[in-house]
C-alpha cells in the first residue's frame, strides 16, 4: 500500500498535469494568435489559474494594447504586462466588482478588426460577479450562499448565475463586439461542458430564463431568492444572438487522472465522474474496501456536492474523506486521500484530507466527537484533531477534484 507521503505525491503529479502555464504555451505554440493587420491585441484572464494562464500567454503574444488578470487572493502576484485584480472566492467581493468594470471598459475600446484573447479557468463565476441592473452585489452573495447551501451540483448553480450576470453566459462576447474572441479554458467541470466552466462567458447559457425558474422551484430555492433576483428572472425581453468565439479547452480533471495513472504502476482510473451527494459517493469509496473489488491504487475525479444542514466548517472533500473513515472505522489495511486540485476545499485553507481506518480513534484520542462533528458539517475540525488534513496551498490550477483509494495486497 502506498504511504500517505506517495499519495500525496501521487495528487501532486495529478495537479501538475494540469498546469496552466504549459497548456497555455502549448496551445498558443500549436496555434498562434491570428490578428488582423492593423488589429490590435487584448487579453483577459479571470479565474483561479488566471495569473498562471497569463504569465505564460503575454511572452507569445503581440504586446496587448491592455490586459487584465482576474483571480482569487491567494494566487495574486504583480505580473509585469498586465493589470491584477485580486477578488472574493467562493462568495463574490466589492473587488469582484471593480473587475467586472475594468473589463467592461476595457471592452468598451475594441474595433472590428481587434482579436481578444480570453483565458478561462475555473472559480471565474464568483470572482467577475457583473450582476445585473438592479441586482445587488449582496443580492448575488446571498444567491451563491443559497445555491451552495443546497447541495446543487456546479451546472444547475451556474444555471442560475448566468442569468443574474452581464457577463455570464455569453455576455462577455456582447461586451467584446465587434472584436474577435478567442479563448483557451481550462476546465474544473466534470464532463467539461464549456457553458459550465466560470459560468461560460464565452459560450452560449446553460439555460433559459424559464427553465431556470422552474429549476429554482423544484429545488424549494425560489421564494428564499432575494426580490431583486427573482425580479430579474422574470423579465421580459429578447436576448440578442451572441456573437461568434473560437473556444479551446486546453486542460481537464481526465488529463490529470491519466498521468497519475501513467506515474503509479498498477493504479487504475475507476471513475472520472465521482459527483453527486457526498454520501452517496463516499459509499461507492466504501463498497470498494469492503468488498476487495477493485484495484490496489484506485483513482477517481469529480466533484461532490454537500448539503449543509450544520454550522461547521469544511468542505466537499474533507467530508468525503470524513464520511469514508466514519463507516470503515476500525477497518485495517486502506487509506483514502481526497483533495482540491486548486488546493482550497470550501472555505478553509487545505485541499481536502488522507484518512485510514484509524483516523476516528485519533480524533477521539483529542476528545473530539467525530458522528457530531460530521452531523455539523465540521469536518474541518474533526480531522484537524486526527492530523489529516492535506495542506497543499494554492497551486494557481483548478480541475476539480482528484481521490486516491490504496488497499493492501
Amino acid at each position: 500500500m502506498l504511504t500517505r507521503a506517495q499519495m500525496i505525491e501521487l495528487f501532486k503529479t495529478g495537479v501538475g498535469a494540469a498546469d496552466p502555464r504549459a497548456a497555455v504555451h502549448n496551445a498558443l505554440t500549436r496555434t498562434p494568435l491570428d490578428v488582423p493587420t492593423g488589429g490590435r491585441v487584448y487579453a483577459l484572464a479571470i479565474g483561479k489559474a488566471a495569473h498562471a494562464m497569463m504569465s505564460a500567454a503575454l511572452p507569445l503574444l503581440p504586446k496587448p494594447d491592455a490586459a487584465i488578470v482576474v483571480t482569487n487572493y491567494e494566487n495574486a502576484a504583480p505580473l509585469e504586462g498586465a493589470r491584477v485584480m485580486a477578488a472574493g472566492h467562493p462568495v463574490p467581493d466589492e473587488n469582484g466588482m471593480q473587475a467586472g468594470l475594468a473589463i467592461q471598459k476595457m471592452l468598451a475600446r475594441t474595433r472590428s478588426n481587434d482579436v481578444v484573447l480570453v483565458l478561462v479557468s475555473g472559480g471565474g463565476s464568483a470572482l467577475v460577479p457583473a450582476p445585473v441592473s438592479g441586482v445587488s452585489l449582496s443580492d448575488k452573495a446571498q444567491v451563491n450562499d443559497l445555491l451552495l447551501g443546497a447541495g446543487l451540483d456546479i451546472g444547475t448553480m451556474n444555471a442560475v448565475r448566468q442569468h443574474l450576470s452581464r457577463m455570464k453566459g455569453g455576455g462577455l462576447l456582447r461586451m467584446a463586439a465587434p472584436a474577435q474572441v478567442q479563448a483557451l479554458i481550462l476546465s474544473d467541470v466534470i464532463g467539461d461542458d464549456l457553458r459550465a466552466i466560470a459560468s461560460g462567458p464565452t459560450v452560449a447559457p446553460i439555460a433559459t430564463r424559464d427553465e431556470v425558474r422552474a429549476l429554482l422551484a423544484t429545488s424549494g430555492l425560489w421564494e428564499r431568492l432575494p426580490p431583486a433576483a427573482r425580479d430579474a428572472l422574470t423579465r421580459e425581453g429578447d436576448t440578442p444572438p451572441l456573437p461568434d468565439a473560437q473556444n479551446r479547452l486546453i486542460g481537464s480533471n481526465q488529463i490529470s487522472l491519466a498521468a497519475m495513472a501513467r506515474d503509479c504502476d498498477g493504479a487504475k482510473i475507476v471513475s472520472d465522474k465521482l459527483i453527486g451527494d457526498v454520501g452517496a459517493a463516499a459509499e461507492e469509496i466504501v463498497q470498494i474496501v469492503r468488498e476487495g473489488s477493485g484495484p490496489r491504487v484506485a483513482l477517481f475525479g469529480g466533484e461532490t456536492t454537500v448539503r449543509l444542514t450544520g454550522t461547521g466548517r469544511g468542505g466537499r472533500n474533507q467530508e468525503l474523506a470524513l464520511r469514508v473513515a466514519t463507516a470503515l472505522d476500525g477497518v485495517a489495511g486502506w487509506r483514502f486521500l481526497s483533495g482540491g486540485t486548486d488546493g482550497r476545499d470550501g472555505p478553509t485553507d487545505v485541499a481536502g484530507a488522507v484518512v485510514d481506518g484509524d483516523t476516528l480513534a485519533r480524533i477521539r484520542a483529542a476528545n473530539g466527537d467525530p458522528a457530531a462533528l460530521l452531523a455539523d458539517n465540521d469536518s474541518y475540525h474533526a480531522l484537524q484533531l486526527a492530523d489529516d488534513l492535506l495542506v497543499t496551498g494554492a497551486t494557481g490550477t483548478n480541475v476539480a477534484d482528484l481521490q486516491i483509494l490504496c488497499i493492501d495486497a
